[in-house]
């Protein structure tokens, strides 16, 4: 995958490839495609099925949905691009078992870009469809990927050619063997309920509160071993970003102290029942839920507590260049 590059580099990327995409569209679409950075809705967002502002991928030929899709990748690292993508292929394998008829590029997901594309004033692009969420908000060389939603349905797929496919298999993987490492008396903190929700508690909410997350175990209370899995299961969530910002990420988690970071799960510890889990810090909220459909449909997401929709960079950019 190569070195790491750097925010500079990550958003000149970003900005190059949101402009080649405008470029490459008919006035129509552009228009479909943009709105203002301060508009009422921008904090708005879902992760079920159904329509979204914005242009549709669907509506795009082949040439201008690679546009698309490469924009999508200048907000992921490698590894998240790949999954992202994967999650779009996912919507249209699960409507090809529901028995439909589904052709190549037939891809319900929506692009958005507010504002105008600058290497220095504010602006914001966002990727969204059934089980995919990306919104990146870009100020020069600074950049915030969060509200960021991955979700799988089926997630594992059952039959057909593609059986046997999981795309979000270390979101679950991670968080099993983390509560399975756990002793009873650590499991009787960590397990808040026998029956989990049907959905992760902080749903498509503009603002994430922490307080809707049962408190469960902290990491100061783990072992070595324990800790090393929350390490890894916080950072599958962190590295969907670009390598840089996961980085980042990570080092102000821990600067800002993982000892009070809390691993919470609900339901059955054994397979093929509905489980959830959360942990939450000082500066982000991860959310995994898979209850739906048998326990064969996936929710997760990573809330930056601190700077979702960045809030936080905008607020400096404009204190330091008032508009």
């Amino acid at each position: 995958m190569g070195e790491p590059i750097g925010r500079a580099e990550v958003t000149k990327r970003m900005a190059a490839a949101a402009q080649a995409l405008l470029d490459a569209l008919t006035p129509a679409q552009q228009a479909a495609a943009t709105a203002r950075l301060d508009i009422p809705d921008h904090r708005q967002w879902r992760y079920l099925p159904g329509d979204r502002p914005g242009l549709r991928l669907a509506d795009l030929d082949g040439p201008r949905q690679a546009l698309a899709l490469r924009l999508l990748d200048t907000g992921c690292s490698a590894q998240g691009a790949t999954t992202a993508r994967a999650i779009v292929e996912l919507d249209r394998i699960r409507r090809q078992l529901a028995g439909r008829v589904v052709a190549d590029g037939e891809h319900n997901f929506w692009v958005r870009i507010l504002g105008e594309v600058s290497s220095s004033s504010p602006w914001a692009w966002r990727f969204n469809g059934h089980h995919l969420a990306v919104h990146a908000t870009v100020a020069g060389d600074t950049l915030a990927v969060t509200p960021n939603f991955f979700g799988a349905e089926p997630a594992v797929v059952p039959s057909g050619p593609h059986q046997g496919l999981r795309v979000l298999p270390e979101e679950e993987e991670l968080a099993r063997a983390l509560v399975e490492q756990l002793d009873a008396g650590q499991r009787q903190i960590a397990v808040a309920a026998s029956i989990a929700p049907d959905d992760i508690l902080t749903r498509a909410d503009p603002v994430a509160d922490p307080d809707l997350v049962p408190s469960g175990l902290a990491y100061a209370a783990m072992s070595g071993q324990q800790r090393e899995l929350l390490h890894l299961l916080v950072r599958r969530y962190l590295d969907r970003a670009p390598a840089e910002h996961a980085r980042s990420s990570w080092e102000i988690a821990v600067a800002s102290g993982l000892d009070t970071v809390r691993f919470t799960w609900c339901g059955p510890t054994e397979r093929g029942h509905g489980h959830y889990y959360a942990v939450v810090g000082p500066t982000f909220l991860l959310e995994y839920d898979n209850t739906q459909d048998d326990a064969n449909h996936i929710h997760s997401v990573w809330r930056d507590l601190r700077n979702d929709w960045g809030g936080d960079i905008l607020a400096d950019h404009y204190a330091r260049d008032p508009h």
